[in-house]
């Protein structure tokens, strides 16, 4: 649009920014070309882990935490898959950078269900049937007072 010769409140206009970007973008353009418009990628510091590197991991994730070497819990923990990740990539990477490349490779953190091994469904069902109904009645003809010495339904 520069080069097509568009003033900066145009540029601005039909691009949706503000002026103040549309003239630094202008500066850029004068000094460099359309290379110096070009983008530089996301901010903030480098990913530890590439795409190949993260596409291996899933792979491994998707094997189990048996054939990774836990064999006593078949769970995935955040602190087990950046052991996973040291020993596969001997890389250190901290329990949130762990976390933040599973949520980009699109997994979401899970709760297990933690139920007793001697639960009974049976005995369960039986009780929420026959013994909570009595445990929940009302108090039929229980009135509500006040426990304040000044109210007069206390007298």
């Amino acid at each position: 649009m520069f080069a097509a010769g568009k003033d900066v409140p145009h540029v601005a206009a039909a691009l949706e920014v503000s002026p103040k970007s549309a003239y630094a973008w202008r500066r850029a353009w004068k000094a460099g070309g359309e290379q110096a418009l070009a983008s530089k990628g996301a901010p903030g510091p480098q990913r530890k882990l590439s795409e190949t590197q993260v596409r291996t991991l899933i792979r491994k994730l998707d094997e189990g935490p048996a054939a990774a070497g836990w064999d006593e819990d078949q769970r995935w923990t955040l602190a087990r898959i950046r052991t996973l990740i040291g020993r596969m990539f001997h890389l250190t990477v901290s329990i949130a950078t762990t976390a933040e490349t599973l949520h980009r490779a699109g997994y979401t953190p899970q709760q297990p269900i933690h139920r007793a091994a001697e639960r009974d469904e049976q005995a369960i069902e039986h009780w929420k049937r026959y013994q909570w109904p009595a445990v929940k009645e009302s108090r039929a003809g229980w009135a509500r007072g006040s426990v304040s010495p000044t109210s007069p339904a206390s007298r």
